[in-house]
Parts: structure tokens; sequence; C-alpha cells
């Protein structure tokens, strides 16, 4: 009796171990879209006033988990019943995000005119705050809603040949770290500034560290957004290109001489080419008919 239950034991320590190390693979496998998920949740979680930064981000970061919540299940009743519908969403996940990776890269290269966003000024009453705050928490809500998809989706692709258990477990702990993880530095990186405004506000000399702190963090923040944006589009193409590569052998194949990081971040980039000139085409197409 007492056997069994050590033996029990030692089961679940060598399952607990097992989903450490593929966790940390997963989480790996996931750090692009984490990139770009920070970058977009920093961007949509700033431009409110100073005491709305908080509840707006709290928000946001409650409709992820029932994101999560709603996509999880989904998953793993695929990955049990029909696994190789995961690899197909794996890849369309892989060609989407090769889009997005690309379409940035021409949007930065090519740009044109967008309409103005609307910032939440302290003018505004609070009717029209909360209209806008609203109105801003749904759409962060539907873009983490995609992207929490491609996290789980990319998550489980790592673990497909494995037991439906170690997959819930993993996959799960993947998008809890996520959640947690992009929202907690998401507010860390929203209240810099107002950091950064307290201590030159508090320093009684123009030359104090304080102020030189303080300074150094309000002009900090919109260069670490911008760098997260790119970080996060060159990663969007490493992890498109290495779905390609290890689902098709064919790839593999023809640049196994490459280095890895090389070889996934051409594939990412190529397909992302293929797939923005496709939309491009479309869109001249269907509009030009429409036009007509």
């Amino acid at each position: 009796m007492a056997s069994g239950f050590f033996a029990l034991l030692d089961d679940i320590a060598v399952l607990m171990d097992d989903v450490v190390v593929m966790s940390k693979v997963a989480t790996k496998k996931t750090a692009g879209i984490l990139g770009d998920d920070l970058a977009v949740n920093a961007e949509k979680a700033s431009g409110f006033v100073s005491s709305r930064e908080i509840p707006v981000l709290w928000a946001i970061t409650k409709g992820s988990f029932i994101n999560k919540l709603i996509i999880l299940p989904l998953a793993f009743l695929l990955s049990a019943f029909v696994p190789i519908v995961v690899t197909i969403i794996l890849i369309l996940g892989a060609i989407y995000l090769a889009y997005e990776g690309a379409e940035k890269i021409y949007e930065y290269a090519f740009p044109h005119a967008h309409p103005e966003n609307k910032i939440i000024a302290k003018e505004l009453t609070e009717e029209e705050i909360l209209s806008l705050e609203k109105d801003k928490i749904k759409s962060a809500i539907l873009t983490d809603f995609i992207l929490s998809v491609e996290i789980v989706i990319i998550a489980l692709g790592t673990v497909l040949e494995e037991s439906i258990t170690t997959q819930i477990l993993v996959v799960t702990v993947v998008a809890i770290l996520a959640t947690a993880g992009v929202y907690g530095i998401v507010a860390l990186i929203v209240r810099m500034d107002d950091l950064g405004y307290r201590l030159i506000k508090s320093s009684k000399s123009e030359k104090s560290v304080a102020k030189t702190i303080g300074t150094f963090l309000v002009n900090a923040l919109p260069w670490i957004i911008k760098s997260l944006a790119v970080i996060g589009t060159i990663a969007l193409l490493l992890v498109a290109g290495g779905i390609f590569i290890h689902n098709m052998e064919y790839l593999h194949d023809l640049l196994h001489s490459l280095p890895s990081i090389v070889a996934e971040f051409l594939v990412g980039l190529v397909v992302g080419i293929i797939a923005v000139a496709l939309v491009k085409l479309f869109q001249k197409v269907f509009l030009k008919e429409k036009a007509v």
C-alpha cells in the first residue's frame, strides 16, 4: 500500500518535471507572439489619464483570462479527437504571423496616413471617458483573443506527441504565464512615466539623481514601446518560419545548411511577402470592382 503511494508520488514528480521542461520549450516557441502581444497591449493601455490606466488594464487582463477559458477546452478537444486540425490551424496561424510581420515592415517602408486615434483627455465628460474606455477595452480583448489562439495552438503544437494530460498541463501553464507575464510587464511600462514625473516633482535640485532618473523614465517610455514593436516583428517572422520548417520536410532539407535562425527568418519573410502581396492584390481588385 505504502509502496504504491510512493510510486504514485514518483510518477507525479516525473510528470511535473516533464511539464516544466516542455513548458520552457513551449514558452520559447511562443516568444514572438508574446513580444507582439506585449507591444500591442502596452500601446492600447496607454493614452488614458493616469488614474484610469490600471483599471483599464485590469479589465483587459480579465478579458484575456476569459479568452483563455474559451480557447483552451476547444484546443484540447481538437487535440484529443482530430489532432490533424491542430496542425492545420498551426500552419494557418504561421501564415497569419508571417503576414503580420511582413505587413509591419511594408508599413514602415511605405507609410500611409492613418486616421488619428482618439485620445482620452481630462476635458472629456465622465460618460465620454467611460465610452471611449469601453471601446478601447473591447478592441484590446479582441486582439488578445486572436493572439491567444496563436499562443495556445503553437504551445499545443510542441506537445502533440505527448499524452493529453501533459498537453493540458503544459498549455495551461503557458497560457497562465503568458497572461500574467504580459499584463504584469504592461502595467509596469504604462506606469513608468508616472513614476518618472513623481521623481521629477519630488526633486529639489535641477541636477539631482531623482530628477535625472525621472527624466530618463519619461523619455524612455515611447522608445521602449517602439523597440518592443520592432522586436515583436522580427520574432513573429522567426516563429512563423520555424513552424513552416518544422512541419514541412522539403523546407527543412532545402535550408538545412543555413543557421536555423537565418533559415526561419528567411522563410517567414518570404511567406509574409507573398501573403501581403496577395492581400494587397485582392484589396485592389475588390475595391476596383466595388468602385465600378
